[in-house]
């Protein structure tokens, strides 16, 4: 036993000296800094509707992608672009004036009787897309994560969004051409949006991510100069509401130093 204890104690002395000795000859380890360049960033979003968009549409998806640069501040600036997807619409009026009076409905498929006297279903979709600029700042709260913290984003651009009425063989006659556009809903104008999350960048650049919260605000406005189902124009102010968990992968195009390639 008093082997062991005295050979554990000469180990603990050459290990200590062994410490010593390296942090003379390469100095102390230092905090790494934040690092700096472009991101590519890939957005995923489950959105619950709110304000006006409430009376049209249920949940739906966002997804698209985004260019940022972050600063050795850790501050980003850049641009992004989503899709919108949905698959529920409220409107309970649409297209009542020539859909099959006696069909059942959902809000995925309404029937018509066709040309040939058949009863087909036309799938219906929430589509739209936001394009916008975007800035914020990365709040790290660890001087050995530099990149990794708290994450505020702020966003401003244009978004769009309609009824897509998919007749793929064109045989409502009602809906073909410029008719649709009597029942699509199309509604435009500028949004603000907001996130909180949190980020994270691993050393290995393998493992880059954030969620939080986001919230988008639409001020926008039907842009259709009549709707043939309610037979009225389409053109009232809107306030149209999406939020809900945002998620995204980064893929950083960050400067990588010399003596990180080297002691990493």
């Amino acid at each position: 036993m008093k082997l062991q204890l005295f050979t554990c104690l000469c180990l603990s002395i050459v290990l200590s000296a062994s410490a010593q000795n390296k942090d003379k000859l390469f100095g102390p380890a230092e905090a790494p800094e934040p690092k700096h360049g472009f991101i590519l960033n890939a957005n995923g979003h489950f959105d619950i509707p709110g304000g006006d968009m409430a009376k049209r549409f249920g949940t739906s998806y966002r997804v698209g992608p985004a260019l940022l640069y972050k600063t050795g501040s850790n501050w980003l600036f850049g641009a992004k672009f989503d899709f919108i997807l949905g698959g529920t619409i409220k409107e309970d009026s649409l297209m009542i004036n020539i859909r099959d009076k006696y069909s059942n409905y959902n809000t995925h498929v309404y029937e018509f009787i066709n040309g040939s006297g058949q009863r087909i279903g036309v799938p219906v979709h929430e589509r739209g897309y936001a394009v916008g600029l975007t800035f914020g700042r990365i709040f790290s709260f660890s001087k050995q994560h530099p990149d990794d913290g708290l994450t505020l984003m702020a966003s401003v651009g244009f978004i769009q969004h309609k009824i897509n009425i998919f007749d793929k063989d064109k045989t409502v006659p009602q809906l073909r051409g410029d008719y649709v556009k009597g029942y699509d809903r199309l509604t435009n104008g500028a949004f603000a949006e907001l996130y909180a999350g949190y980020s994270h960048f691993s050393r290995s650049r393998l493992v880059n991510f954030t969620i939080g919260l986001d919230g988008l605000f639409g001020f926008t406005q039907g842009r259709r100069d009549y709707l043939f189902d309610v037979m009225r124009p389409d053109n009232k102010q809107r306030l149209d509401i999406l939020y809900g968990i945002r998620g995204g992968w980064f893929i950083p195009m960050f400067r990588r130093k010399s003596e990180d390639l080297l002691f990493e």
